[in-house]
């Protein structure tokens, strides 16, 4: 991607304050006694559910996940259904629910159930899914008609090469083998959506060239391509499994995609449909509202974050004695909260400024008047009746800033595996392992 010098400074930039701004406002509360978030009724949430196991770790994963034991998963999917009738309990109703991991489909039959709950216990109407390759068996996977929309498959990359760098050769297939199972998979579900990574290190464009090809030659409903995501956490996996790049080639390998992608329609600045989908892969685009279940899962309610028990035991003892999962919050300002909702929204591509502002109780143009200004000054965004739009580069500098986002997240789901760090009543700077 060609880039002037203001635009290089810009990207830099865009990546260093993000960066600052979590560090200063992810300052997360320790809860020294039971939290109940009760909820808004004139606000409508969407439900995540979090199923933290799998089979294989991924050297860039830095997700909230153990190990797979049937045992102790059959365990967890009772508790987080009690955990969503506590919550219909206090009043919560949801109309769309997403489900995420670790592995979601790593036991058919318990998500099934989870998901039948669900069904029953609230108003939803679409629900979407994540899953890997080795859980597309279609067989299984008509189990699960009329209850999963969209069903979202990690593949990563067709090349073998690459595959077997990050140990996904051996446990999920050679790329003809994932030709193979795509191939039987894609259809059987309402929407079928293909993720990928691009720019791993040495990964050639010829190489991503031919990522594109092959899926979309399979023709599902979505194609995603997600940058490669180095935190503190994962960058000595991924040197250690990949090695480490003398260039990058994240923007050029961005305009690539963009280009190949011309003819799909854009869902946000990193997926792409066939046609029109409100089934997007980031569910903090359209839904900023969202309550977590289950261990380790994040909510984001009213401008305050929540953080449930990550310590399996700890989330199991804590549900099956009635107690909230809720372990730590953070507060936003005012401002911060205008922060988050404007990347997320413009992310998805457009902001209608009348409709943020009613929405949000702002003035979007005078809270956040400096970052339009930036974004204008750089030629990011285009504000032209009533709307605000992002520009060619825009939108690769909103993957960025929403890469540095994911980083950040990732740190605290780090700080809140080690359980040795918290101390209930205290504030915790869990944003200090970036700098």
């Amino acid at each position: 991607m060609f880039m002037d010098k203001i635009q290089n400074l810009a990207v830099k930039y865009a990546s260093f304050t993000m960066q600052k701004s979590l560090r200063q406002n992810l300052q997360i509360d320790i809860l020294h006694k039971d939290f109940t978030k009760q909820p808004n009724l004139d606000k409508s949430y969407m439900l995540y559910a979090h199923i933290p196991f799998c089979h294989t770790f991924c050297p860039y994963c830095s997700f909230h996940k153990y190990a797979y034991n049937e045992e102790k998963a059959k365990a967890y999917f009772e508790n987080l259904r009690a955990e969503m009738i506590d919550k219909k309990n206090l009043g919560y109703n949801f109309t769309s629910m997403y489900v995420g991991g670790g592995t979601t489909l790593i036991n058919e039959n318990e998500l099934l159930k989870t998901l039948e709950l669900a069904k029953k216990l609230f108003d939803i109407k679409e629900i979407s899914c994540e899953t890997d390759p080795n859980h597309i068996n279609p067989n299984e996977l008509s189990k699960f008609k009329g209850l999963i929309d969209r069903i979202s498959v990690g593949v990563q990359s067709f090349d073998d090469e690459i595959l077997k760098k990050v140990a996904r050769y051996d446990k999920f297939g050679s790329k003809d083998v994932l030709i193979d199972k795509l191939s039987k998979a894609i259809g059987i579900l309402p929407v079928t959506s293909l993720d990928l990574i691009f720019n791993f290190p040495f990964q050639t464009k010829d190489g991503l060239i031919n990522d594109i090809s092959i899926a979309k030659a399979l023709s599902p409903d979505q194609i995603t391509f997600y940058p490669l995501m180095k935190s503190n956490i994962t960058k000595d996996k991924i040197a250690s499994s990949l090695g480490i790049s003398q260039k990058d080639n994240e923007a050029q390998f961005y305009e690539i995609i963009r280009a190949e992608f011309k003819d799909y329609h854009s869902n946000n600045s990193w997926s792409f449909s066939k046609t029109k989908s409100n089934l997007q892969d980031e569910y903090v685009g359209s839904n900023h509202e969202y309550l977590g279940v289950g261990s380790g899962a994040f909510s984001f309610m009213d401008g305050e974050l929540y953080v449930n028990a990550f310590d399996l035991d700890e989330y199991g003892s804590r549900i099956i004695n009635h107690r909230s999962a809720t372990i730590a919050k953070c507060k936003f300002e005012q401002k911060q909260r205008l922060k988050y909702l404007f990347l997320t929204e413009l992310f998805d591509g457009q902001i209608c400024i009348n409709e943020f502002n009613q929405k949000n109780q702002a003035n979007l143009t005078q809270s956040l008047f400096l970052e339009l200004t930036m974004l204008k000054l750089t030629k990011a965004i285009i504000i032209k009746d009533g709307k605000i739009t992002l520009s060619k580069f825009g939108r690769y500098l909103f993957v960025v800033l929403m890469k540095e986002f994911y980083i950040g997240m990732d740190m605290v789901r780090a700080v809140f595996r080690d359980g040795k760090k918290l101390k209930s009543g205290t504030k915790l700077k869990v944003m200090e392992g970036l700098e």
